[in-house]
């Protein structure tokens, strides 16, 4: 049994505190929010959360392929069924994980834009990957939707529920010794020193601290990603949606509660401030023209967040005798996380139970 200890309560600090625990290690784990819980869907939130709170959640590696490095698509296929592992060892209601696949969409305007995007999807990814939709089959899948639309099928891919995947991951991990409220000031071999002058000694330090290891001597930069949460009852919708538009990447995530998650997945800024009317309008606006019903759908909540990014937008891993650095996940969080710490913890020489890797058949 290892002492170990995590600064950073995000997506990577929660599930490896999960998963160290239940190997039977003796895990703490600091982080300066006041507690495990989600923010409030009231206002955007103040003070240091998670980013993946904010997050829509989507497990896309085939879709990342557009811009992503493929190492990224292949962690993200192998944490698919991770996440399940995941997801069905965790009590919660509802289901943690959907994997229904995905559908990308394009409005007749932009089809040339589009088929550039699956032109590298196919060359990456193999011709067979994307299946094309004809009207009947788009309408058997999403009914809600525009007609008119030229649609893709993305199979195998999927989603998380962020936030309650976040809570479960906290509120199970059985004797995990948590500091709310706590700042890491710096992460050393064998130790997390904290405000005030404390320090906590371990076999291993893990940080997993994002922009806030910057002064770990990281190069790291924010990269923003902005929200809004639409009420739409009796709207169904049943897949997350990729709209390919020449100007922006917007999604449209399905969540429990007839909640239609809209969001743009990258803007190159490290603004903080709440979501502009230029944004909110752009969001609202795709999302109505791809999903008519919206139109009586109320604004719930809208938020922002900065995700770590390194210069080549790869994740960085360190590991060195008691300390282990995984940094830069960008707007990859969710997608990659459960195969990323499955190799990060194999190169400290830590192993958790399940190990399985795939891809799509």
């Amino acid at each position: 049994m290892a002492r170990i200890g995590i600064a950073g309560a995000g997506v990577l600090g929660r599930l490896l505190a999960w998963q160290l625990a239940r190997a039977g290690h003796q895990v703490s784990v600091v982080d300066p929010a006041p507690g495990p819980q989600a923010p409030a869907l009231s206002a955007p939130a103040a003070g240091p959360r998670a980013a993946g709170f904010t997050a829509a959640g989507m497990l896309s590696p085939l879709a990342e392929l557009d811009h992503a490095d493929g190492r990224i698509a292949a962690l993200g296929w192998r944490s698919i069924p991770l996440w399940a592992q995941v997801a069905a060892a965790l009590p919660a209601e509802p289901p943690l994980m959907r994997c229904h696949g995905s559908l990308l969409l394009a409005h007749r305007s932009d089809l040339g834009s589009a088929q550039r995007v699956l032109a590298r999807l196919q060359a990456a990814a193999g011709p067979e990957a994307v299946r094309p939709l004809d009207a009947a089959g788009l309408h058997a899948l999403e009914p809600a939707l525009a007609s008119g639309l030229h649609a893709w099928s993305l199979p195998g891919e999927g989603q998380v529920m962020p936030r309650e995947l976040l809570q479960a991951l906290a509120e199970h991990a059985t004797g995990v010794q948590w500091h709310w409220g706590r700042q890491v000031s710096d992460v050393r071999p064998g130790a997390l020193l904290l405000d005030g002058g404390s320090t906590l000694t371990c076999d291993l330090a893990i940080d997993v601290r994002g922009l806030g290891a910057r002064r770990a001597g990281l190069t790291l930069r924010g990269v923003r990603g902005e929200i809004l949460w639409l009420h739409a009852p009796g709207v169904p919708l049943h897949r997350p949606l990729r709209l390919l538009h020449p100007r922006h990447r917007i999604y449209l995530v399905p969540r429990p509660g007839d909640v239609v998650v809209v969001g743009a997945s990258e803007i190159e800024s490290e603004d903080r401030s709440p979501i502009s009317l230029r944004t909110a309008v752009e969001l609202m606006s795709a999302a109505h023209s791809v999903l008519p019903e919206l139109a009586e759908a109320r604004l719930l909540h809208h938020d922002t967040q900065l995700r770590p990014a390194t210069p080549d937008h790869l994740p960085h891993v360190h590991h060195e005798d008691g300390l282990l650095q995984i940094n830069g996940l960008f707007r990859h969080g969710w997608l990659i996380a459960p195969a990323l710490a499955q190799d990060a913890l194999q190169l400290a020489g830590l192993h958790t139970a399940g190990h399985t890797e795939g891809a799509p058949a």
